[in-house]
């Protein structure tokens, strides 16, 4: 029977590494047996030295393979052969056309003091655009104006795409005098997460090393906003490499206390909507970066099906979790948007055809809304508001079921995310040029990749195959309730829900004790948007946190 071994400490490892690394430092030299056990150590099994011994040959042929497919050009773009699938065993797609009912728009007017146009909802800005009162380049002067104005204290913004916008303005303008009509992001400012690629303008992925970096295509996601009319005003900010709020220009700032970070990795996407610089903007997420910066900043973002949106154009940092959204003033502008860039474009088969049907609900009688009663029970700093998002949906007819998420400690898994990450910037590691990042502490991109060498395939594999049992585990949970609630931070429904790839809307539900915003997360069935959207839409409808903002000086 192997021996399995507890944690060896990095002291040890190197101890035990110095000892044989004197007369064995060329890397280029046949492995020996005391290397293997060192090896060994590090993902804690031991084999006996006739084991090690004959792994010599094999070890050695495949460390010459790792010579030679590094030679092969790998940009970031290339996808691995192998696509994860979030449907569990038996799942049934949605079939059927889409469909897509919005609120009525009511009466819009324009407001006596412009300067209340920044808080305006995408519905409303649009509808004033529609009726005319207002012109799309008119609208889109006033954000590049707000943009100039308030970015220098938040930090926000990367590129502004001035010239590029007032020409997507002034298009959307002469199609509606000409009797076209896109729809409702028609003549719409937004801003896109530095990771989309726009042709003819950098896109830095917030890092030093690809600073001056310009891709020669349009993401799916820009495409498919412009096929909607939409003008792209901004390309914004994301923590470098998609981590965090500090990138190559600094740390983007949060409005609400411009002492603090805005979260991230969709930094800016969500300090410009928070601070009404523009009406919408993208965001992507692999293990937060839309549900914290959409927190912090008091909006409201959608973290879509994996699957749902091609990431065709994005910066990969984790091919099996990486997703893209809106981050918008209100549920249904994340309807609108997402209406706009779900669906297949042949270009990433990640992406699976479904069918959205989306109509607001009149109330929540006969939704069933699980809630994770663990999480909601302990004592935690938005307990309160929490407590009152709950009493809501009572309130609101809605019947709320305990329930509690699969017991596999889904945080053991992330090291998938480091993998794929290690992966997808290897160039980085091996060049040296990752002494070039911003941020270099123990919890910074470079440590971590360069850690991340380290996890064995073997164990790479077997925590997929556990992802599989959380997958077919989440889909027994869900079988008796439409959507579930969640503090956001809490009961570990983060990690778990970005490694199942379930979708999710976080919204504003309060204010904590030092004025800053707090939120609640709804998340849905897969690929169940359309009522996930729908059943938040009642709730924040019954509330006016969205509405609030903060004073920009």
């Amino acid at each position: 029977m192997r021996k399995i071994l507890l944690p060896v400490t990095a002291c040890a490892v190197s101890f035990i590494a110095g000892a044989f690394l004197t007369a064995h430092d060329d890397p280029k030299k046949p492995l020996t047996t005391d290397m293997v056990d060192v090896a060994s150590r590090v993902f804690g099994l031991e084999f006996t030295p006739a084991e090690r011994d004959s792994m010599l040959d094999e070890l050695n042929d495949t460390r010459n393979d790792f010579d030679a497919i590094r030679k092969i050009d790998l940009p970031n773009e290339v996808a691995p052969a192998l696509y994860f699938n979030p449907l569990p065993a038996g799942f049934k797609l949605p079939q059927g056309p889409s469909s897509f009912k919005a609120s009525p728009a009511g009466k819009v007017t324009l407001p006596a003091n412009r300067d209340e146009l920044a808080f305006y909802t995408v519905g409303q800005l649009g509808e004033l655009i529609r009726t005319r009162q207002i012109t799309s380049e008119e609208l889109t002067r006033f954000f590049l104006n707000r943009l100039k104005t308030y970015n220098p204290n938040l930090l926000a913004v990367v590129t502004l795409t001035e010239e590029l916008a007032l020409q997507q303005a002034k298009r959307a303008d002469a199609e509606l005098k000409a009797g076209k009509y896109r729809g409702p992001l028609h003549g719409i400012p937004y801003g896109a997460k530095d990771l989309l690629a726009k042709k003819g303008y950098k896109t830095t992925w917030g890092s030093v090393p690809y600073k001056d970096q310009v891709l020669d295509y349009d993401a799916t996601v820009v495409q498919r906003l412009e096929n909607a009319g939409a003008v792209l005003c901004a390309k914004l900010t994301l923590g470098e490499l998609a981590m965090g709020d500090v990138w190559f220009g600094g740390m983007t700032r949060n409005p609400w206390n411009r002492e603090t970070g805005s979260s991230g990795s969709s930094a800016g996407s969500g300090s410009t909507v928070a601070s009404g610089l523009l009406p919408f903007a993208i965001g992507t997420e692999t293990l937060g970066s839309i549900v914290s910066p959409s927190t912090v900043n008091g909006v409201t973002g959608l973290r879509p099906t994996f699957g749902r949106v091609s990431r065709h154009g994005a910066m990969a940092l984790s091919w099996s979790m990486d997703k893209i959204g809106p981050m918008t003033r209100s549920v249904e502008d994340c309807a609108l948007v997402f209406n706009a860039i779900y669906g297949p474009d042949g270009n990433d088969p990640t992406v699976i055809a479904a069918p959205f049907r989306y109509s607001p609900l009149p109330s929540l009688k006969g939704i069933r809304i699980g809630y994770l009663k663990k999480a909601f029970d302990e004592e935690y700093p938005t307990k309160e508001n929490d407590a009152a998002t709950l009493a809501m949906l009572t309130r609101l007819g809605a019947e709320l079921i305990p329930m509690e998420l699969p017991d596999i400690p889904a945080n053991r898994l992330t090291f998938l995310l480091s993998a794929e990450a290690a992966a997808a910037f290897d160039e980085l590691t091996r060049s040296g040029k990752d002494d070039q990042l911003v941020r270099q502490g123990k919890n910074a991109w470079p440590n971590a990749f360069r850690a991340a060498r380290f996890i064995p395939a073997v164990e790479y594999i077997q925590a997929n195959r556990i992802r599989t049992k959380l997958i077919n585990d989440m889909a027994q949970r869900l079988k008796t309730v439409d959507v579930y609630i969640t503090p956001t931070y809490r009961g570990g429904n983060l990690a778990l829900t970005n490694l199942t790839g379930h979708p999710c809307v976080v919204l504003p539900n309060g204010f904590n004790a030092r004025g800053l915003p707090t939120s609640i997360t709804f998340m849905g069935q897969l690929f169940g948007e359309d009522k996930l959207l729908a059943v938040a839409k009642v709730y924040q409808d019954a509330t006016t946190f969205h509405q609030k903002h903060p004073t920009l000086y």
